[in-house]
């Protein structure tokens, strides 16, 4: 029995490392598979009939791809059985996120030579080249944190909703799903008028922004905060950049939706300062990737809906429960750019300089999304032109960068609609992490050199 346990569990390392692509979407695909039977069940709907297929696969896409786009209501669609499918959904979905992108990292480095190592921990933003071969002990942690983080936040938010008049048990069940759906960047909300009610009130809402903040930075980074805390001499490239863009993205976010916002009577028009500045900041912190909203999408300016776009698509850090392009993607491109800019020979930042593999997976992750998102709007709007380009792709990005935020266009969808949404939300969820893996796995040295010749570029 010993020798077969260790024949299989070496037969699975080889597969691996062969194709971590292959696992990542093997995974996905049969875990996906399980939930959509689960909530297609009667038991998962309040009315106790089955749930179409079209409906059950969406929600269950979302859940596990932590996204939080619904075509039916959370709230009055689905009985208690389906919202703890869903959410239970949602907490293996942003495990399997973290760990798939651990294991691709331990796969990265065991099949590549010394330096092309060096590339993959860059690649795969992994804080520590050791740390890859101990797989065991690099999944506990995460998994640890990740739910030791969800608990913190799911005791926080259970008080307020006991005081505000909630029984004990719906209390505690509102905080626990509230938790897993902020931390794991979801954007699920079990009440009817979803956080309309507590617009203003920072003992909810501070919670959930810190969880979804903390969710969207990665685990990469978090390591390395809780191994060295402010010391930022010892911080790496990656968490120095994921920070840095961070941090600009959420204040110019919020600036900038603030202004175009902030005389909108449908919006926040006729709110007081200090609550315009809440709904501001909550708005930067949830269009990257979170998905919980305090005001109704279709009453936002179009400016406003174009800068959700490019929040959405920016999304948060590598290897989190965030989605989009991500930010260190972000900041390779732009300092890309500056270097051209200025004449450089080598991209720097930080003391340290850039390899030029890491801006060809930056350039083919970009390009890959932008062209999901443009062949997914062009069909949604072939399926129902009453949707027009501009819900179209508002709900395309969204699905792809695995936001949440609707227009409601996930709800007026035909099945076809639906599906093409599930696809890009499944797409946008492991997409990124596999191409990584992929160009990385595939580095390999030329034995020679080709004469240079430049086209003309632009």
């Amino acid at each position: 029995m010993r020798r077969r346990w260790l024949a299989l569990r070496t037969a699975m390392a080889n597969f691996t490392i062969r194709s971590p692509a292959r696992l990542a979407l093997g995974t996905f695909l049969v875990v996906i598979t399980i939930f959509t039977s689960l909530l297609a069940a009667p038991f998962s709907s309040a009315d106790g009939k089955p749930t179409p297929l079209e409906d059950a696969l969406f929600t269950a896409v979302s859940s596990v791809c932590v996204t939080g786009l619904t075509t039916v209501s959370t709230a009055t669609h689905w009985s208690f059985l389906g919202q703890l499918v869903m959410i239970v959904g949602t907490f293996v979905g942003g495990l399997g996120i973290l760990t798939l992108a651990s294991i691709m990292s331990l796969a990265v480095s065991r099949k590549l030579g010394v330096r092309a190592k060096l590339m993959a921990q860059n690649s795969m933003n992994t804080t520590d080249a050791s740390a890859l071969g101990d797989v065991g002990s690099l999944l506990r942690i995460v998994i640890l944190t990740a739910i030791v983080l969800q608990a913190i936040i799911s005791l926080l938010l259970i008080p307020r909703f006991y005081i505000l008049g909630e029984s004990p048990l719906s209390a505690i069940w509102h905080g626990v799903f509230y938790a897993i759906s902020a931390f794991n960047n979801a954007g699920f909300t079990p009440h009817s008028d979803g956080l309309v009610p507590y617009e203003t009130d920072l003992w909810i809402l501070g919670p959930l922004m810190a969880g979804v903040f903390l969710g969207s930075l990665g685990f990469p980074v978090i390591m390395v905060l809780l191994a060295h805390r402010f010391n930022t001499k010892k911080w790496n490239l990656h968490t120095k950049l994921t920070l840095l863009v961070t941090t600009i993205l959420l204040f110019a976010g919020a600036l900038m939706w603030l202004l175009i916002e902030w005389n909108n009577p449908r919006t926040i028009g006729s709110l007081s300062v200090s609550d315009k500045l809440i709904h501001g900041f909550f708005a930067s912190v949830m269009t990257r990737s979170g998905g919980m909203n305090l005001v109704d999408q279709n009453d936002i300016h179009q400016a406003t809906m174009l800068l959700t776009d490019a929040l959405m698509f920016a999304g948060g850090g590598s290897a989190s429960t965030a989605g989009g392009i991500k930010v260190t993607t972000i900041a390779v491109m732009f300092l890309a750019i500056f270097a051209e800019a200025r004449g450089d020979s080598e991209t720097r930042a930080f003391g340290r300089s850039i390899p030029e593999e890491t801006m060809r997976v930056a350039i083919s992750v970009v390009v890959m999304g932008a062209s999901l998102v443009a062949v997914s709007t062009g069909l949604l709007v072939l399926i129902d032109e009453s949707v027009g380009i501009s819900r179209a792709l508002f709900e395309s990005i969204s699905a792809f960068a695995t936001v949440g935020l609707s227009t409601g266009v996930s709800e007026e969808m035909p099945p076809a609609g639906k599906y093409v949404l599930s696809c890009l939300m499944f797409a946008g969820r492991i997409g990124s992490i596999t191409l990584a893996s992929a160009l990385t796995m595939r580095h390999r040295e030329s034995l020679y050199k080709l004469p240079e010749e430049r086209p003309i570029i632009g």
